[in-house]
């Protein structure tokens, strides 16, 4: 069995078979800062090859599960723009990773899931959320391209024309609202999050690894194709956006707490 690595923003833990990798940011709502973005990418590639688990639980350390972007790290980005060079790439191993995993990766939606939070939730295979979460993406309020998955993934969970009503508009969802429509799989009260999340997770441990994890590579390959499709135009276009006058006047308008005046065309 592997040892377990140490991550700055990441903690990760084992229970038997069942390997759960935590976001560690909680004072911040686990936002996702430089460091998270690439310890993320790190603690994913562990947990793939790691042959000491067949099963993984994604979730989130205190209120939420990860409220998105850092704004001082997109602030960052947006005055220096040739940084998100390195953050697409990573954006990419992220992605591409949870796509390649063979084990089946339950979602523990403790808090709201925003942004890039969204994403890695949402490409898990399986998603038990709390009511009190709320799950969104709304990369367009801060003029950006939503070209970090959620392009992808919505759609795939969704349909198109409900991926396009929320992704064009940045709404957030209630939890009840997200499982009604079957971007999640279970809204379930807080206090019973954790008992459905083990029962589900003890039932895939007790069953037949090999069936489990090959049925999730064959329903894999076609959300691995349209991924490999969209992603690179996808990161390429919101790179473009990273460096709008609307990107400025969103980051300005989320700071000043009012509503942006976009005028890019």
């Amino acid at each position: 069995m592997s040892d377990l690595p140490t991550f700055g923003t990441i903690v990760l833990t084992r229970r038997g078979r069942l390997l759960t990798l935590t976001f560690n940011r909680p004072d911040a709502l686990n936002a996702v800062n430089l460091e998270l973005h690439d310890d993320l990418a790190d603690a994913l590639q562990f947990a793939k090859v790691d042959t000491g688990s067949d099963v993984l639980v994604l979730t989130g350390a205190g209120r939420a599960f990860s409220a998105g972007g850092d704004l001082d790290h997109i602030a960052r980005n947006a005055a220096e723009p040739h940084l998100f060079d390195h953050e697409a790439e990573v954006a990419k191993r992220i992605v591409y990773t949870m796509l390649d995993i063979d084990k089946p990766i339950v979602c523990r939606l403790n808090g709201h899931a925003v942004g890039l939070g969204a994403t890695i939730a949402l490409f898990s295979d399986v998603i038990f959320a709390s009511e009190k979460a709320k799950i969104g993406d709304p990369h367009v309020h801060l003029g950006l391209v939503a070209g970090d998955g959620g392009a992808i993934i919505w759609a795939q969970r969704i349909g198109l024309g409900r991926a396009k009503e929320f992704l064009l508009s940045g709404d957030l969802l209630t939890a009840a609202r997200a499982a009604e429509i079957g971007l999640v799989n279970h809204c379930l009260p807080a206090e019973e999050l954790d008992a459905a999340v083990d029962t589900f997770c003890d039932k895939l441990l007790a069953g037949a690894t090999y069936a489990i994890k090959a049925t999730k590579v064959l329903t894999n390959m076609e959300l691995k194709r349209v991924a490999h499709a969209v992603m690179e135009a996808g990161i390429a276009m919101e790179s473009v956006s990273v460096r709008s006058a609307d990107h400025l006047e969103g980051i300005a308008a989320l700071r000043e707490k009012r509503p942006p005046r976009f005028g890019q065309r």
